[in-house]
């Protein structure tokens, strides 16, 4: 007289639960750099990238933030200057 054990996947088809995919979530590319070796990060780092494809709206706004940055730099500049005196 033999029985058998049942089987795992028995179990999940009895039990009305569905398999799910048990693979890892796809892992981005930067994460993928932390496992290069040194000279495969310096010819992955060392290539270079395309310039992005923005509206005239996007352009127009980065380039009012790099007026902006400027524009305070040199009142941060002024300030500390005249408080040297």
């Amino acid at each position: 007289m033999t029985t058998e054990a049942p089987i795992m996947n028995d179990a999940h088809q009895d039990s009305g639960i569905q398999e799910q995919d048990l693979q890892p979530p796809e892992r981005f590319k930067d994460e993928q750099v932390t496992h290069l070796e040194r000279g495969q990060l310096v010819a992955e780092t060392s290539r270079p990238v395309p310039r992005a494809a923005l509206s005239a709206r996007a352009a127009a706004g980065l380039w009012a933030l790099r007026a902006f940055a400027v524009l305070v730099s040199l009142m941060v500049i002024y300030t500390f200057i005249s408080q040297l005196h």
